[in-house]
């Protein structure tokens, strides 16, 4: 069941952003997300409102491109098809720019980059980084089929075998997640935006060891050959130059507190 949010063309922002050359005449473009990578979107535990950077993002951009915004939510497995078949007009969900998926769905400009980290439960003490966690063979990780930590996790940390018995596969990121705290995995791999969020808001029930594990690029999916690109990429890199993106940055990765 999906939840739908419309969300204005001309709703309250966090920075007044200056008149593009791009303007949709308030076209409806409708934007696929799965609310489950916080912070950039999720569900608020206090209120039970969808929210995060990647809302206010997609809010901003509506607002100078002069679209209105229709949100649904998708699982992560079935959004990337989705979109690709057109069903939807733009998907966001941290979604690392890689070449393979290119095939499938044209990539707006990256709006963020974030770097791959380890999360694990707080009180974990049998490993420390990728090594020691591949070594013991007792220790599984969860991870969703097809994303980069998957497969990170695969070729990065274990054997390169995609078949390996010690990932465990989930529908989404925080099945992931929920997986780890009730003991049932060992290893959450992902990009530190998310994981941040997460430890932030465990109250000490989760925490990031061992070295970071590379870095990736965000960036909107849209169908392949999608008029929207140009003017997505435009109001990017306005919100880039004016001070929007830092804004967000510190809006979600500094001030905001899970629950709070």
């Amino acid at each position: 069941m999906f939840r739908k949010i419309v969300l204005g063309a001309f709703a309250s922002v966090i920075m007044a952003g200056a008149a593009l050359a791009a303007d949709l005449g308030g076209r409806e473009i409708v934007v696929v997300t799965e609310n489950a990578y916080p912070p950039l979107q999720f569900i608020d535990p206090a209120t039970g409102d969808a929210i995060g950077w990647e809302y206010d993002a997609i809010n901003e951009i509506a607002k100078r491109i002069n679209a209105k915004i229709v949100i649904e939510n998708s699982s992560w497995d079935a959004m990337i098809p989705a979109v690709s078949e057109g069903q939807y007009d733009i998907g966001m969900t941290g979604i690392t720019i890689r070449d393979d998926r290119k095939e499938k769905v044209d990539f707006s400009d990256p709006y963020m980059r974030s770097e791959m980290v380890m999360m694990v439960r707080g009180d974990e003490n049998r490993f420390s980084d990728a090594a020691s966690f591949a070594a013991n063979d007792d220790l599984l990780m969860a991870a969703q089929p097809g994303t980069t930590p998957f497969y990170v996790g695969v070729y990065d940390v274990l054997d390169g075998n995609e078949a390996n018995p010690r990932i465990k596969l989930f529908e989404t990121f925080g099945a992931t997640v929920q997986a780890l705290k009730a003991g049932d995995v060992d290893l959450v791999l992902t990009d530190g935006t998310a994981g941040q969020g997460y430890v932030d808001a465990s109250n000490g029930g989760l925490k990031i060891i061992g070295e970071k594990l590379g870095t990736e690029d965000f960036g909107f999916i849209f169908p392949k050959g999608s008029d929207l690109v140009g003017p997505v990429n435009e109001a990017i890199a306005a919100m880039k130059a004016d001070g929007t993106i830092d804004a967000l940055n510190k809006k979600w990765f500094l001030d905001y507190k899970m629950g709070q």
